[in-house]
């Protein structure tokens, strides 16, 4: 079980008025821990002022991917944080974190990943979406010399749009094999596409002017969930089958969809018991009502894996051994990881008396 280290901070860079990014220094003995793929993010974790231990309930946790190209053995890592109102760590992060300020860092994780390989990508990104994307770009374009990569971006206005330079420079780097599109909602521009979102209507219309869609290997949508589902209904629309579509949502405003049963459609039970595999080591334990599979661990277990608790980053993923559960919402799992009986620790809750998860499964 991957477990926290705390690392070292060596830069703060501003990238607009809400949003920074972070360098960390990684020590040469947990470099080989914290290697990692194209488009992983890492969990960070900062004790809340007052709290006088570090328990699940005073701490504070949030994901941020990863931005610069992956290595295996990385001395340093990069990540981009927008400031969010009321963001427990995202307020933190921007305003008062310094160079030198030590935080704890759980080593990459996450699945939203393409390994570098021949053929045509794409990626529709909103705000601050563009982070994991910047890392899958151009990882892929520095090593694999048949791949090209066509990014379709949208922000408020120029002002506010992260790592800007960035892409400029990977552009400057690949002419012909990245394409770069630039959708601005509140801001003309002088030249490419007129201001406003971009919904399914536009990028129905969009995407098959920019590239040819069936001969795309794979589709990144990345950013806020509107964005991510108006892009993929018009991918869909266009034909595209859902094996080759990834998303990843950054943030969640709208109201969550009616709650989503696995294995079973009962009303959750009023008490249940749960047996639990962590790093190896099983407990069972009574379920308090209410409670969710994660609340009930980590009542007993401190080292469970979670960050978010909302359903979006996927830290909590455990395999559901037997019983039935209910999710409250998934913004994290795909449809095969459901399938092979994959649920979020955060969103579920029983239906059946007893449950069973594996965390390292």
């Amino acid at each position: 079980m991957s477990t926290f280290h705390p690392l070292r901070v060596t830069a703060v860079e501003r990238l607009t008025d809400d949003s920074v990014a972070l360098s960390f220094a990684v020590p040469p003995e947990l470099r080989p821990l914290y290697g990692y793929a194209p488009g992983q993010h890492i969990a960070l974790r900062r004790h809340r002022p007052g709290a006088d231990t570090l328990t699940a309930s005073s701490e504070a946790r949030r994901t941020y991917s990863l931005c610069a190209p992956a290595r295996a053995e990385p001395s340093e890592l990069r990540i981009g944080i927008r400031g969010v109102e009321g963001g427990d760590f995202s307020s933190y992060a921007v305003k008062e974190l310094r160079p030198g300020d030590l935080v704890d860092v759980l080593p990459p994780t996450g699945r939203f990943v393409l390994q570098p390989r021949p053929g045509r990508f794409a990626a529709v990104v909103g705000g601050s979406g563009i982070t994991p994307v910047l890392s899958i770009a151009s990882t892929l374009l520095e090593r694999e010399p048949e791949a090209r990569f066509c990014l379709v971006r949208s922000d408020r206005s120029t002002a506010s749009t992260m790592f800007l330079d960035e892409v400029a420079d990977l552009k400057d780097r690949c002419p012909d094999r990245f394409q770069l599109v630039t959708a601005l909602s509140r801001e003309e521009q002088q030249s490419g596409l007129p201001s406003g979102r971009l919904d399914e209507r536009r990028l129905s219309g969009l995407l098959p002017s920019l590239l040819p869609v069936a001969d795309v290997d794979g589709w990144y949508l990345c950013g806020p969930l509107g964005l991510v589902e108006e892009a993929s209904r018009a991918l869909r629309g266009l034909g595209v089958p859902r094996a080759r579509i990834h998303q990843e949502i950054f943030h969640v405003t709208e109201a969550p969809p009616a709650p989503a049963a696995t294995r079973g459609d009962a009303g959750g039970s009023r008490s249940a018991s749960l047996t639990a595999n962590l790093d190896g080591r099983s407990g069972c334990w009574p379920m308090d009502d209410g409670e969710s599979v994660l609340e009930t661990v980590l009542r007993h277990r401190a080292d469970a894996p979670f960050a978010c608790k909302g359903g979006v980053c996927g830290t909590c993923r455990v395999r559901l051994v037997s019983g039935e559960v209910r999710m409250k919402v998934n913004y994290a799992l795909e449809p095969d990881e459901l399938e092979a009986g994959y649920v979020l620790a955060c969103q579920s809750r029983p239906v059946t008396e007893a449950v069973e998860v594996d965390f390292d499964g």
